[in-house]
């Protein structure tokens, strides 16, 4: 009780305290430490490049982090799906758990809104940049001056690429606001793609190729511009861009051994491509753009890019049992039992369909589905340590099944799948159980450029040039060629999965692909047609999903009841409520198949140039 009256005497005389200092009338005047007057604060050009570094940090986090947000671009697809099963919340029933009013931006459910939130920020960062270009009066030249503002307009394009084919037509501003703005109304995507090309096109004469590693190159400006020309129906225009990359002397395919293994016999280039070290390595000529992440760099503070836990199976898990019925894995890392170190250990959040992991592979010589580069659970043995004396399976290879057809696991969704070894498996000196620690990241490099360019000549019938830029991947990775008169659409898919699996958006990539689809009316490799009158109904991403997956389209179940489900809509994400309901002024639109579509108006078909 003397307690309590000490505490309530204490309080009392903080009331009295206040009060008094309250009666003061300089006690209610205002002492800011610092005042923020953004003519002031960028006055020099190294202020605003500030705003592009901040750019910069926003666009590695999209890869970095327990449940990265790539995970979400690549589970709204045909090559993998959301493989965490112990919970309700994941999003496997995207019917349910995709809604504008659910949890968009959380590591147990999905970074939708993520995306929409870290996309702004972005734009804002690169906006701040963009407005204030012209007040620095320190700039060496107008190369340097004209270099930042077209470093500014890719990251602005970039994030604009992404959201509009990720939610379809949205709010667009091209400036910083000087206060809240409760007015935004969405405008039409084909609309801000013409504004981003016309941006894109003056970074591309002006941002050079000799910049430090992380920072927008000239190739990376062409490389997004290729995809901007594509979306827009631009074919011819595709092709030149992607030809300022492939046709230059700048940038290369490795196809030859380099980096710090290449005296490995037991290695190739495409073990060395992948490798954390060679990826900003100066002679490495393929990389465009990267996002860096290294240890104790300032900022980096997520726990790094975390690819083995993310993508690799629970393999440790006590569901995997030897033919004897023993427990069958360990993931605690001993002298004797080194296989944690060796792979990594993973939690099955993301979890490659049948297609990526068997259908698209189609030479048995593909580097990328070799042994030593890719992983089968065959490839792991038996490693609990109470198996040592006691069961004869202890290091052995894994089996699926006993000799009675008993499958020896008890989730084959989240434990059993195969994965790419060569790209996933990244050191983890920070963690007794490696889950993937720091490492630069490919955002774009030349094997996609020359998909983009072999997609460009097929949709303008060219097949034989397609083939021939398909090839150019194909070959580095000791493939077989493929002949002009199997290309399709389906073709360059199936190589970018091939090729570019846990590095391109996937989904945004199948939206702009079948938004193209919808605008030309062009046939698919599906003899269907579509349109975008009912885009959001019949779509070719949903009849890829369905054609090529096997768990949205076959009623599959986790072991905690949630079924796997997918819609045509699902080819745009729903913008988040909140969004909406702060736009107290204006009105954002809801895409269809989601909650607020009714009360959508026509979308602006101008961008209105803001003070």
């Amino acid at each position: 009780m003397k307690t309590i009256a000490n505490k309530k005497r204490y309080v009392f005389g903080l009331f009295l305290l206040v009060m008094a200092i309250g009666c003061k009338r300089e006690f209610l005047e205002p002492k800011p430490l610092s005042i923020y007057i953004p003519d002031e604060t960028f006055r020099s050009a190294e202020a605003l490049w500030a705003a592009v570094v901040a750019c910069e940090r926003n666009l590695r986090l999209e890869y970095v982090g327990d449940a990265a947000p790539l995970i979400t671009e690549l589970i709204f697809s045909e090559v993998a799906v959301e493989g965490t099963t112990d919970k309700p919340g994941p999003a496997q029933d995207l019917n349910l758990a995709i809604t504008p009013d659910a949890q968009l931006n959380h590591t147990d459910y999905t970074k939708v809104g993520w995306y929409f939130r870290e996309g702004y920020r972005a734009i804002r960062y690169a906006n701040t940049a963009i407005k204030y270009i012209d007040v620095p009066e320190d700039y060496a030249s107008e190369e340097e001056r004209n270099h930042l503002l077209g470093a500014a307009y890719f990251h602005r394009a970039l994030r604009y690429y992404r959201l509009v084919h990720q939610f379809g037509d949205i709010p667009v501003t091209l400036t910083v606001a000087e206060g809240p703005k409760l007015d935004f109304y969405s405008t039409k995507r084909e609309v801000i793609l013409q504004r981003m090309k016309q941006d894109l096109e003056f970074a591309q004469e002006w941002v050079p190729d000799n910049v430090n590693k992380g920072q927008v190159t000239k190739g990376a400006v062409s490389h997004l511009l290729t995809k901007v020309n594509l979306a827009l129906g631009l074919f011819d225009d595709a092709i030149q861009s992607a030809n300022n990359v492939i046709n230059g002397s700048i940038y290369r395919l490795m196809t030859d051994r380099f980096g710090a293994e290449q005296s490995d016999p037991d290695r190739n280039v495409v073990w060395d491509l992948h490798r954390p070290e060679n990826k900003s390595l100066s002679g490495n000529r393929e990389a465009l753009m990267l996002v860096i992440d290294r240890i104790n760099i300032d900022g980096n503070h997520d726990g790094g890019i975390q690819l083995m836990r993310n993508a690799l199976p629970f393999w440790g898990s006590a569901g995997i049992i030897t033919p004897n019925g023993n427990r069958g894995m360990s993931d605690q890392p001993t002298v004797a039992n080194p296989q944690v170190l060796q792979y990594g250990r993973g939690i099955g959040r993301l979890r490659p369909t049948w297609y990526s992991q068997q259908a698209v592979w189609d030479d048995e010589n593909d580097l990328r589905h070799a042994p030593g580069n890719w992983m089968t659970m065959e490839d792991l043995v038996y490693n609990d340590p109470g198996l040592i004396g006691k069961d004869s399976y202890y290091g052995k290879p894994l089996q699926f099944r006993n000799a009675q057809g008993t499958v020896l696991s008890n989730d084959t969704i989240r434990q059993w799948f195969q994965w790419p070894h060569y790209k996933l498996f990244i050191e983890d000196p920070q963690r007794v159980q490696p889950a993937g620690g720091h490492t630069d990241w490919y955002v774009f490099r030349l094997a996609e450029t020359y998909l983009l360019r072999a997609e460009a000549y097929v949709w303008k019938g060219d097949l034989a040039n397609a083939a021939a830029d398909i090839n150019a991947v194909r070959v580095r990775a000791n493939a077989a060629p493929i002949a002009a008169s199997a290309v399709n659409i389906g073709t360059v898919l199936d190589e970018r999965a091939r090729e570019l699996y846990y590095e391109e958006p996937r989904k945004t990539e199948l939206t702009r692909i079948s938004y193209i689809f919808a605008q030309t009316g062009i046939a698919a490799y599906n003899g269907k047609s579509y349109s975008l009158a009912n885009f959001s109904d019949d779509n070719f991403l949903y009849d890829r999903v369905m054609e090529k997956g096997n768990f949205y389209n076959k009623n599959v179940a986790t072991n905690f009841g949630v079924t796997y489900r997918m819609s045509p809509y699902h080819v745009l994400w729903p913008i988040p409520v909140d969004a909406i309901n702060a736009n107290t002024l204006g009105v954002i639109n809801q895409n269809k198949g989601y909650s607020g579509y009714e009360n959508n108006v026509p979308p602006l078909e101008e961008i209105i140039e803001e003070e």
